[in-house]
């Protein structure tokens, strides 16, 4: 998928769609479109495909604007970078995504029954943490993915649970402000997280689902490619060694003030979550399964840039991952697993 030079909304790229197929089984992505002045929408279009492969979209529309106050603020507005999971408990689509608002990013949420009317559920709320001496809630957000299924939180309960990447420098709000971490974190990059909320809650009310707790650290980098910050990227997939996603790994160089970076580089790699403890890494890519190597990857808004957010699982085993090409348009790649 490309930007239409006829459409304004998509004037700066269509990038990092969730993806989703509805009660028919039609695949849709949900891309983020973005107008002049970083202005973010998520848009819906239909996948179309050739011979089982992927080849292009049909657009419908748009699926979510920046309407409410907490996806605004005074330079611009944003529903950037959706990721969609479907829960056999309720029944309903879960779409999580970034509000762009007054303090920064933070995680949001929706809900639909039909992938056509999306409902706001809210932004997402963190409960105080004793163990971290922490407010969740004080620090920009983003790169949220929940589980499709119920797992075990921390103190053994059944619940959801949601991937996220909390950012712990605030300089950029004052001089009051800075670089203040959680109790037992000695790195500032920023990593993948998981929180948990109660499923019997969320089962009575989905509402719920705005509503975090047990924070626990999954990763931080660790490798080359992954020097400056990681984040999580696709839906946890189910498999028999554990759960899998897909995640992109930032190195290069940040330029401070800059909200498009052009000194990065975004490469993506796999990490295997535990299936009973879903804070505990099995196995994670010690080099990029996928990296900036194409002209479309590599020349864009921001140049140099993988960034998978959907993951589509096929019946051979196999699955498609749709991702951003250079925050410009939308790439897709099929994963397979290698016999050992």
């Amino acid at each position: 998928m490309e930007p239409d030079p006829e459409l304004e909304t998509e004037a700066w790229g269509v990038l990092n769609p969730a993806a989703a197929r509805d009660r028919k089984g039609d695949l849709y992505l949900f891309p983020r479109l973005v107008a002049d002045g970083n202005y973010s929408r998520i848009g819906k279009a239909r996948v179309v495909f050739r011979d089982t492969n992927p080849v292009g979209v049909e657009r419908q529309g748009i699926a979510l604007e920046p309407e409410e106050s907490w996806e605004r603020n005074v330079r611009s507005a944003g529903t950037e970078d959706p990721r969609i999971t479907f829960l056999p408990d309720l029944d309903r689509y879960l779409l999580t995504y970034t509000a762009y608002g007054p303090l920064g990013p933070r995680i949001a949420l929706a809900v639909s029954a039909d992938l056509e009317q999306w409902e706001r559920l809210g932004p997402a709320s963190f409960a105080y943490d004793p163990r971290l001496r922490a407010d969740l809630n004080l620090y920009p957000n983003k790169d949220a993915v929940l589980f499709p299924e119920q797992v075990r939180a921390p103190d053994g309960t059944p619940s959801f649970a949601m991937l996220h990447r909390p950012m712990w420098d605030l300089s950029w709000l004052g001089v009051h402000a800075g670089l203040v971490l959680p109790a037992g974190l000695d790195d500032d990059r920023p990593g993948i997280w998981v929180s948990f909320t109660s499923g019997k809650e969320v089962v009575r009310d989905v509402r719920a689902l705005t509503r975090f707790e047990q924070h626990r650290l999954v990763a931080l980098p660790e490798h080359a490619w992954e020097a400056l910050k990681i984040g999580a990227g696709t839906p946890p997939l189910r498999t028999p060694d554990g759960w899998l996603i897909l995640h992109h790994g930032v190195s290069g160089r940040l330029v401070p003030g800059e909200d498009l970076q052009p000194a990065v580089n975004y490469a993506a790699g796999a990490m295997l979550l535990d299936l009973e403890d879903v804070s505990r890494v099995v196995a994670r890519s010690t080099i990029p399964l996928l990296k900036p190597e194409t002209e479309e990857e590599r020349e864009g808004i921001v140049p140099n840039v993988v960034f998978p957010t959907a993951i589509d699982a096929r019946a051979d085993g196999s699955a498609d991952v749709y991702y951003g090409m250079a925050d410009s348009r939308i790439g897709a790649a099929r994963l397979r697993r290698v016999a050992e």
